[in-house]
């Protein structure tokens, strides 16, 4: 997913075509990056009514934003530069608003059948166990700050390198190694005892 120079814009025939007014271009960008940007954000927030707020949020600021755009960088890097400012600063005023509980996070991770192999319902030892380390890593993303919760929601679940990580965030690659470096050792920390 590199910006390369010397490679043409993946999404610049539908980029155009949306800031011209097609709506159908710019509902093919939302098919491309819909499911990303949804695991980005709710990897971020936890709760699934958030981030199909969110998610629709980004969409109506990306298209009323799309005549900004003057393609510096990848479309996709752009819009996960809104996504991921748009649900920082709503994590802000959650945050201020009420105090996350970590009851309130969403549990159903472990009911998704895409998620859970066969044998993980045969197994009931087995299902309590993947149960409780869910349970407890979604508690240790949630113990981490915003800026560590995003750069390991970036590199760990949505699978992006550091170069692309650093674009999106406007840091340096090497605060986003920083950053991830500790991020894992708190996760580690946080789940040191479900191990032994």
């Amino acid at each position: 997913m590199p910006d390369d120079p010397h490679q043409p814009e993946p999404d610049g025939d539908l980029v155009t075509r949306a800031r011209e007014g097609d709506t159908r271009a710019f509902d093919a960008l939302i098919l491309k990056y819909g499911d990303k940007l949804y695991g980005l954000i709710y990897n971020m927030t936890s709760n699934k009514e958030d981030t199909h707020d969110l998610l629709q949020d980004v969409f109506a600021r990306a298209y009323q934003s799309l005549p900004k755009f003057r393609g510096q960088s990848a479309f996709y890097t752009w819009i996960y530069q809104i996504a991921v400012n748009m649900t920082l600063n709503f994590l802000k005023k959650r945050k201020r608003r009420s105090g996350l509980s970590l009851n309130d996070l969403d549990s159903s991770v472990q009911n998704d059948p895409a998620l859970v192999d066969s044998d993980y319902q045969a197994n009931p030892e087995r299902q309590s166990n993947l149960h409780e380390l869910q349970k407890r890593l979604n508690e240790a993303m949630q113990l981490l700050s915003e800026p560590h919760r995003t750069v390991v929601t970036l590199f760990d679940i949505q699978g992006l390198p550091h170069t692309e990580i650093a674009k999106i965030l406007k840091v340096s690659e090497g605060t986003v190694r920083s950053r991830l470096h500790y991020a894992h050792q708190q996760l580690q920390t946080h789940l040191q005892d479900f191990w032994e």
